[in-house]
Protein backbone atom coordinates (compact mmCIF):
# COMPACT_ATOMS: atom_id res chain seq x y z
CA UNK A 1 0.00 0.00 0.00
CA UNK A 2 1.52 3.29 -1.02
CA UNK A 3 2.07 5.84 1.99
CA UNK A 4 -0.19 8.63 3.03
CA UNK A 5 -0.18 11.37 0.65
CA UNK A 6 -0.13 15.23 2.98
CA UNK A 7 -2.59 17.87 1.05
CA UNK A 8 -2.76 21.01 3.51
CA UNK A 9 -2.08 18.74 6.42
CA UNK A 10 -4.78 16.21 5.38
CA UNK A 11 -3.62 12.71 4.88
CA UNK A 12 -5.23 10.18 2.62
CA UNK A 13 -4.50 7.61 0.39
CA UNK A 14 -5.10 6.31 -3.11
CA UNK A 15 -6.51 3.17 -2.16
CA UNK A 16 -10.28 4.09 -0.61
CA UNK A 17 -11.09 0.09 -0.49
CA UNK A 18 -8.57 -0.84 1.80
CA UNK A 19 -8.07 2.55 3.59
CA UNK A 20 -11.12 4.57 4.89
CA UNK A 21 -13.64 5.69 2.47
CA UNK A 22 -15.16 8.29 4.65
CA UNK A 23 -11.62 9.90 5.69
CA UNK A 24 -10.82 10.03 1.40
CA UNK A 25 -14.83 11.62 0.99
CA UNK A 26 -14.03 14.30 3.44
CA UNK A 27 -10.55 15.06 2.05
CA UNK A 28 -12.48 15.79 -1.10
CA UNK A 29 -15.05 17.62 0.02
CA UNK A 30 -12.21 19.89 1.69
CA UNK A 31 -10.50 20.43 -1.57
CA UNK A 32 -13.94 20.92 -3.08
CA UNK A 33 -14.89 23.97 -0.28
CA UNK A 34 -11.04 25.43 -1.09
CA UNK A 35 -11.46 25.46 -4.79
CA UNK A 36 -14.83 27.20 -4.49
CA UNK A 37 -13.96 29.36 -2.56
CA UNK A 38 -10.80 30.61 -4.17
CA UNK A 39 -8.13 29.63 -0.87
CA UNK A 40 -5.63 27.35 -0.38
CA UNK A 41 -6.32 25.88 3.14
CA UNK A 42 -3.05 24.45 4.52
CA UNK A 43 -1.37 24.21 8.23
CA UNK A 44 0.19 27.19 9.49
CA UNK A 45 4.26 26.05 10.31
CA UNK A 46 6.26 28.88 10.02
CA UNK A 47 6.44 31.99 12.03
CA UNK A 48 5.59 34.30 9.00
CA UNK A 49 2.47 32.76 8.30
CA UNK A 50 1.74 32.14 12.45
CA UNK A 51 2.82 35.78 13.15
CA UNK A 52 -0.09 36.73 9.84
CA UNK A 53 -2.76 34.33 11.87
CA UNK A 54 -1.87 36.44 15.02
CA UNK A 55 -2.22 39.86 13.56
CA UNK A 56 -5.29 38.63 11.20
CA UNK A 57 -7.38 37.52 14.83
CA UNK A 58 -6.89 40.45 16.68
CA UNK A 59 -7.93 42.89 13.88
CA UNK A 60 -11.23 40.66 13.14
CA UNK A 61 -11.75 40.93 17.27
CA UNK A 62 -10.59 44.27 17.46
CA UNK A 63 -7.86 43.58 20.00
CA UNK A 64 -4.86 44.80 18.52
CA UNK A 65 -3.00 45.42 22.03
CA UNK A 66 -4.08 42.02 23.53
CA UNK A 67 -4.44 39.99 20.73
CA UNK A 68 -6.89 36.10 21.43
CA UNK A 69 -3.64 34.03 20.14
CA UNK A 70 0.10 34.88 20.75
CA UNK A 71 2.56 33.57 18.50
CA UNK A 72 4.06 31.68 21.36
CA UNK A 73 1.09 29.78 21.66
CA UNK A 74 0.05 29.03 18.19
CA UNK A 75 3.83 27.45 17.76
CA UNK A 76 3.25 25.07 21.27
CA UNK A 77 -0.20 24.28 19.82
CA UNK A 78 1.29 23.27 16.55
CA UNK A 79 4.10 21.65 17.84
CA UNK A 80 2.52 19.22 19.91
CA UNK A 81 -0.14 18.41 17.35
CA UNK A 82 -3.28 20.06 17.47
CA UNK A 83 -5.13 22.15 14.68
CA UNK A 84 -3.44 25.20 13.68
CA UNK A 85 -4.43 26.40 10.25
CA UNK A 86 -5.12 29.14 7.32
CA UNK A 87 -6.46 29.78 4.53
CA UNK A 88 -4.86 32.04 2.10
CA UNK A 89 -5.19 33.69 -1.45
CA UNK A 90 -1.84 33.49 -2.59
CA UNK A 91 0.44 33.79 -0.04
CA UNK A 92 -1.91 36.47 1.82
CA UNK A 93 -3.73 34.88 4.80
CA UNK A 94 -7.46 35.90 4.94
CA UNK A 95 -8.92 33.29 7.51
CA UNK A 96 -7.60 31.17 10.17
CA UNK A 97 -8.71 28.61 12.50
CA UNK A 98 -7.44 26.65 15.76
CA UNK A 99 -7.96 24.01 18.54
CA UNK A 100 -7.20 21.92 20.92
CA UNK A 101 -7.63 18.14 21.94
CA UNK A 102 -9.95 17.60 24.84
CA UNK A 103 -8.76 15.00 26.90
CA UNK A 104 -7.36 11.78 25.56
CA UNK A 105 -10.79 9.72 26.94
CA UNK A 106 -12.92 11.83 24.99
CA UNK A 107 -11.26 11.55 21.22
CA UNK A 108 -12.44 14.81 20.18
CA UNK A 109 -11.21 18.22 19.16
CA UNK A 110 -12.45 21.75 20.48
CA UNK A 111 -12.27 24.43 17.87
CA UNK A 112 -10.93 27.38 20.19
CA UNK A 113 -11.00 30.22 17.54
CA UNK A 114 -11.62 30.41 13.97
CA UNK A 115 -12.05 33.86 11.53
CA UNK A 116 -12.03 35.15 8.41
CA UNK A 117 -10.97 38.75 6.81
CA UNK A 118 -14.17 41.18 6.89
CA UNK A 119 -13.53 41.82 3.23
CA UNK A 120 -14.25 38.00 2.44
CA UNK A 121 -17.27 37.68 3.59
CA UNK A 122 -19.95 35.72 1.22
CA UNK A 123 -17.08 33.73 -0.31
CA UNK A 124 -17.76 30.90 1.83
CA UNK A 125 -14.12 30.53 3.11
CA UNK A 126 -15.50 29.81 6.79
CA UNK A 127 -17.13 27.00 5.25
CA UNK A 128 -13.88 25.42 3.69
CA UNK A 129 -11.75 26.33 6.85
CA UNK A 130 -14.29 23.77 8.59
CA UNK A 131 -14.25 20.95 6.02
CA UNK A 132 -10.64 21.28 6.09
CA UNK A 133 -10.82 21.08 10.17
CA UNK A 134 -13.21 18.46 9.52
CA UNK A 135 -10.62 16.04 7.17
CA UNK A 136 -7.74 17.21 9.47
CA UNK A 137 -9.79 15.52 12.57
CA UNK A 138 -10.63 12.37 10.81
CA UNK A 139 -7.84 11.34 9.22
CA UNK A 140 -6.26 11.38 12.58
CA UNK A 141 -8.96 9.10 14.28
CA UNK A 142 -10.86 11.86 15.86
CA UNK A 143 -14.57 12.00 15.18
CA UNK A 144 -16.14 14.82 17.17
CA UNK A 145 -15.35 18.23 17.50
CA UNK A 146 -16.64 21.11 19.55
CA UNK A 147 -16.66 24.45 19.60
CA UNK A 148 -18.42 27.50 20.89
CA UNK A 149 -20.49 30.51 19.63
CA UNK A 150 -23.07 33.12 21.27
CA UNK A 151 -26.42 32.53 20.46
CA UNK A 152 -27.09 35.53 19.27
CA UNK A 153 -25.63 36.23 15.81
CA UNK A 154 -27.77 35.17 13.64
CA UNK A 155 -25.19 34.23 10.76
CA UNK A 156 -23.35 32.02 12.73
CA UNK A 157 -26.22 30.01 14.37
CA UNK A 158 -27.17 29.42 11.18
CA UNK A 159 -24.05 28.80 9.76
CA UNK A 160 -23.19 26.04 12.84
CA UNK A 161 -26.98 24.33 12.73
CA UNK A 162 -27.49 24.16 9.25
CA UNK A 163 -24.33 24.73 7.32
CA UNK A 164 -22.71 22.60 9.30
CA UNK A 165 -24.99 20.09 10.80
CA UNK A 166 -23.75 20.90 13.88
CA UNK A 167 -25.93 20.59 17.30
CA UNK A 168 -25.89 22.87 19.89
CA UNK A 169 -25.70 20.42 23.74
CA UNK A 170 -25.43 23.12 26.18
CA UNK A 171 -26.46 27.00 26.51
CA UNK A 172 -23.27 28.35 29.09
CA UNK A 173 -24.23 31.95 30.53
CA UNK A 174 -21.33 34.89 30.32
CA UNK A 175 -19.06 31.16 29.55
CA UNK A 176 -15.48 33.90 28.86
CA UNK A 177 -17.05 36.95 31.28
CA UNK A 178 -16.47 40.05 30.40
CA UNK A 179 -14.48 40.20 26.88
CA UNK A 180 -14.34 44.29 25.47
CA UNK A 181 -13.89 43.52 22.13
CA UNK A 182 -15.15 44.93 18.63
CA UNK A 183 -17.61 41.53 18.60
CA UNK A 184 -18.69 41.18 21.47
CA UNK A 185 -18.95 44.61 23.41
CA UNK A 186 -19.39 45.12 27.40
CA UNK A 187 -22.35 42.46 27.66
CA UNK A 188 -21.71 38.88 29.02
CA UNK A 189 -20.19 36.45 26.70
CA UNK A 190 -23.03 33.70 26.32
CA UNK A 191 -22.05 30.72 24.35
CA UNK A 192 -23.79 27.68 22.91
CA UNK A 193 -21.92 24.69 22.97
CA UNK A 194 -22.04 22.37 20.01
CA UNK A 195 -21.02 19.07 18.82
CA UNK A 196 -19.95 17.82 15.40
CA UNK A 197 -20.54 14.53 15.12
CA UNK A 198 -18.31 14.09 11.69
CA UNK A 199 -18.70 10.78 10.25
CA UNK A 200 -23.04 11.80 10.96
CA UNK A 201 -24.76 10.83 7.43
CA UNK A 202 -26.33 14.29 7.94
CA UNK A 203 -23.03 15.81 8.20
CA UNK A 204 -21.51 13.85 5.31
CA UNK A 205 -24.57 15.14 3.19
CA UNK A 206 -24.01 19.15 4.28
CA UNK A 207 -20.33 19.06 3.88
CA UNK A 208 -20.97 17.46 0.51
CA UNK A 209 -23.27 21.08 -0.48
CA UNK A 210 -21.87 24.12 -2.36
CA UNK A 211 -22.65 27.48 -1.98
CA UNK A 212 -26.66 28.50 0.02
CA UNK A 213 -27.65 25.30 -1.50
CA UNK A 214 -28.98 23.94 1.76
CA UNK A 215 -31.82 21.34 2.58
CA UNK A 216 -35.15 23.40 3.89
CA UNK A 217 -34.73 23.85 7.65
CA UNK A 218 -36.65 21.31 10.26
CA UNK A 219 -40.63 22.69 9.76
CA UNK A 220 -41.72 25.64 12.42
CA UNK A 221 -45.05 25.55 11.06
CA UNK A 222 -47.24 24.78 14.50
CA UNK A 223 -44.19 25.88 16.53
CA UNK A 224 -44.93 27.47 19.95
CA UNK A 225 -43.13 30.79 20.14
CA UNK A 226 -40.87 30.85 23.23
CA UNK A 227 -39.20 34.15 21.81
CA UNK A 228 -40.46 36.30 19.12
CA UNK A 229 -40.04 39.84 17.85
CA UNK A 230 -42.17 42.50 18.84
CA UNK A 231 -43.10 45.60 16.32
CA UNK A 232 -40.21 47.50 17.47
CA UNK A 233 -37.36 44.88 17.40
CA UNK A 234 -36.99 44.09 20.68
CA UNK A 235 -37.89 40.54 22.01
CA UNK A 236 -41.46 38.90 22.76
CA UNK A 237 -41.52 36.18 25.52
CA UNK A 238 -43.75 33.70 25.18
CA UNK A 239 -44.57 30.50 26.20
CA UNK A 240 -42.19 27.26 26.93
CA UNK A 241 -44.66 24.44 26.68
CA UNK A 242 -44.47 23.24 22.97
CA UNK A 243 -43.50 20.18 21.48
CA UNK A 244 -41.62 21.92 18.98
CA UNK A 245 -40.27 26.13 19.86
CA UNK A 246 -38.98 28.51 18.22
CA UNK A 247 -36.88 30.86 19.68
CA UNK A 248 -35.81 34.30 17.57
CA UNK A 249 -32.59 36.40 17.84
CA UNK A 250 -31.46 40.01 16.31
CA UNK A 251 -30.90 39.86 12.96
CA UNK A 252 -27.87 41.26 12.95
CA UNK A 253 -27.20 41.69 17.15
CA UNK A 254 -23.52 43.30 16.27
CA UNK A 255 -25.41 46.64 14.71
CA UNK A 256 -27.36 46.48 17.96
CA UNK A 257 -24.44 46.24 20.24
CA UNK A 258 -23.29 49.30 18.78
CA UNK A 259 -26.63 51.48 18.40
CA UNK A 260 -28.97 50.29 21.42
CA UNK A 261 -27.08 48.29 23.80
CA UNK A 262 -29.92 48.17 26.14
CA UNK A 263 -32.19 46.37 23.82
CA UNK A 264 -29.25 43.96 22.75
CA UNK A 265 -28.88 43.46 26.58
CA UNK A 266 -32.87 43.05 26.82
CA UNK A 267 -32.26 40.39 24.31
CA UNK A 268 -29.53 38.25 25.74
CA UNK A 269 -31.47 37.75 28.80
CA UNK A 270 -34.73 36.84 26.70
CA UNK A 271 -32.75 34.29 24.59
CA UNK A 272 -30.94 32.85 27.83
CA UNK A 273 -34.07 31.98 29.49
CA UNK A 274 -36.16 30.66 26.72
CA UNK A 275 -33.08 28.48 25.58
CA UNK A 276 -31.63 27.41 29.26
CA UNK A 277 -35.64 26.59 30.28
CA UNK A 278 -35.81 24.55 27.17
CA UNK A 279 -32.84 22.79 27.12
CA UNK A 280 -33.62 21.86 30.84
CA UNK A 281 -37.27 20.50 29.91
CA UNK A 282 -35.22 17.88 27.43
CA UNK A 283 -35.91 20.08 24.60
CA UNK A 284 -33.00 19.46 21.90
CA UNK A 285 -31.86 22.15 18.91
CA UNK A 286 -33.02 20.40 15.66
CA UNK A 287 -32.60 23.70 13.09
CA UNK A 288 -32.19 27.02 12.88
CA UNK A 289 -35.15 29.25 10.80
CA UNK A 290 -33.75 32.22 9.42
CA UNK A 291 -36.59 34.03 9.62
CA UNK A 292 -37.87 32.39 12.83
CA UNK A 293 -34.76 31.72 14.79
CA UNK A 294 -33.92 28.11 16.71
CA UNK A 295 -36.26 25.45 15.81
CA UNK A 296 -36.30 23.06 19.53
CA UNK A 297 -38.07 19.78 19.88
CA UNK A 298 -39.24 18.61 23.33
CA UNK A 299 -37.99 15.01 23.58
CA UNK A 300 -40.85 13.45 25.39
Amino acid sequence: MSRPENLGGLQTGPEPNHLDAAVDEAVGQAQSAAAAAGVDVRALTDFGDLDQAVRLLARIWGRDANPPMNLELLRAFGKAGNYVSGAFVGERLIGACVGFFHAPSEDALHSHIAGVSPEMTGRAVGFALKLHQRAWAMSRGVDRVAWTFDPLVARNAYFNVVKLAARPVEYMPNFYGLMLDTLNGDGDSDRLLVRWSLRDPAVAVACGRSGEHRPDPVPAAGAVVAVGTAADGSPEPGRLDGAISVVAVPRDITALRASDPALAAHWRRAVRDAMTGLLAQGATVVGFDRARGYVLRRNS
